[in-house]
């Protein structure tokens, strides 16, 4: 037989709290785990285009990118200097 344990709203309290800091701290830019290496589908979110505007970028050189099988990885340090070069 096991035993029940019982929490305090209190306990329940301070593990929301500890849980949206972490959130929280996940969703600072900078913060986390980052990833090196997006694939298409997240560069494509993140940039706000098309598939068709992304194979551009890649056939016109505009943003490098690693093909492996199937699947094409994009340097998340390629995409930040794309969105810098931009800016200006």
């Amino acid at each position: 037989m096991t035993a029940i344990e019982l929490i305090t709203k209190e306990e329940l309290r301070e593990f929301k709290n500890e849980m949206l800091g972490e959130i929280k701290k996940l969703m600072q830019p900078g913060q986390g785990s980052t990833k090196k290496w997006l694939r298409s589908a997240e560069v494509r979110k993140l940039l706000g285009i098309s598939p068709g505007t992304l194979q551009n970028l890649r056939i016109n050189g505009t943003l490098s990118f690693t093909r492996i099988g199937s699947i094409m990885y994009y340097k998340l340090e390629d995409i930040n200097k794309l969105l810098e070069r931009g800016l200006r």
